[in-house]
């Protein structure tokens, strides 16, 4: 990380800077430059997993019901297909009759993003949501 820090002004209107103040305070942040910071850091990884050859590491978290016949050993199934891509696999039971699992994956964005939609468009799974990052 470099060490030269660089000034700048930003022109933004009163209402606009009054939001974005509550926000800072509600998340805890020290200042509005660790808060910009922070954003310009997140539009660059966006930035990155967007591309198809990017690595990226991916976090799929899945809920279904434990009732739909076999889907726990059809989704296991899937992630050793793929397995060289899948890094890890996190099972919590929710209540009686619900899961979680989180699948983390690690591979070019278009292979991790193809193999989180395959598992979230099971039959049986209630919702997925997949998050990339890179390094």
């Amino acid at each position: 990380m470099s060490k030269t820090l660089f000034r700048f002004g930003v022109s933004i209107p009163e209402d606009l800077i009054g939001k974005f103040d509550r926000l800072i305070e509600k998340r805890g942040y020290a200042n509005r430059s660790e808060a910009i910071r922070d954003l310009i850091r997140d539009a660059l990884v966006q930035e990155t997993v967007g591309a198809p050859n990017a690595t990226v590491m991916g976090a799929l978290t899945l809920v279904y019901s434990h009732h739909t016949h076999d889907l726990g050993e059809r989704l296991t199934e899937m992630q050793h297909r793929d397995y060289a891509a899948t890094v890890s696999t996190l099972h919590v039971h929710l209540d009686r009759d619900n899961c979680l699992e989180v699948v983390i994956l690690k591979g070019r964005a278009s292979r991790v993003k193809k193999i989180a939609d395959k598992l979230i468009s099971m039959r049986g799974v209630k919702h997925g949501k997949l998050t990339l990052t890179t390094a």
